[in-house]
């Protein structure tokens, strides 16, 4: 099977379903890989069919212990640049290496250390699909015209250009179903209704982080919810 048809096939096997983001910040309690790991089976035991993974440590120990298909990427601060998911074409390759099936990155249009071009033909030649993180229509057109296999909704509202806002970008995803650009949704979707709604709007699949892994930022919601609400007295 050749590559684009093997990448075809995977995606179809993702489509109407929930790939869970396992991830934690510096200073979270559940910052180590292991835990990342266990966050991830638990993940797999409640139906998800993908994950998305950060950091080389990380997917190791979850390639190590699932075989779901896993989105990987690196989170890295370089002088120069705003580009932070997976910046170089070393970072994207070695995922590959390390049984990313899908490799994430920055798509977007800001100044980047290598081009669009140079990254996604080198993500094809370790054996592995490219998924771009777009903040907007001209983005995910951008990179599917490089390369992309599959672009993804995660930036809106991370880049200067994008619309900002609390909830996630349905705009967005309407303009790329409009456009007959295929997509997977992600950012902000903190509920099984706004999944739902993502994928009512045409995504071929759904992302979920936060409201399923991150239980520090579940609880910080509750927390100003309650606040807010006991503060009207």
């Amino acid at each position: 099977m050749s590559r684009r048809a093997a990448g075809q096939s995977l995606l179809e096997q993702l489509r109407g379903t929930l790939i869970v983001s396992c991830q934690a910040n510096p200073g979270s309690p559940l910052r180590e890989p292991y835990i990342i790991s266990r966050l991830a089976l638990a993940a797999e035991q409640g139906g998800a069919t993908g994950l998305r993974i950060q950091g080389f440590e990380d997917v190791a120990a979850v390639r190590a212990v699932s075989k779901l298909p896993i989105i990987g990427l690196t989170k890295t601060d370089r002088a120069g640049t705003e580009v932070y998911i997976t910046p170089t074409a070393a970072e994207a390759v070695r995922l590959a290496e390390l049984g990313c099936e899908i490799v994430a990155l920055d798509a977007t249009s800001r100044p980047r250390p290598e081009t669009l071009t140079e990254m996604f033909a080198a993500v094809h030649a370790a054996g592995a699909l490219v998924m771009g993180d777009i903040s907007t229509l001209d983005e995910a057109q951008a990179a599917y015209e490089a390369g992309a296999d599959i672009v993804s909704t995660t930036l809106s509202g991370y880049t200067a250009h994008s619309r900002a806002g609390s909830g996630a970008d349905w705009a967005l995803m309407d303009e790329l179903r409009e456009a007959k650009l295929v997509f997977i949704a992600e950012g902000r979707l903190n509920s099984p209704a706004d999944a739902a709604q993502a994928i009512r709007r045409g995504a071929l699949a759904v992302v979920v982080g936060s409201a399923i892994t991150r239980p520090d930022i579940i609880t910080s919601w509750f927390r100003d919810a309650i606040q807010s609400e006991a503060g009207k007295d």
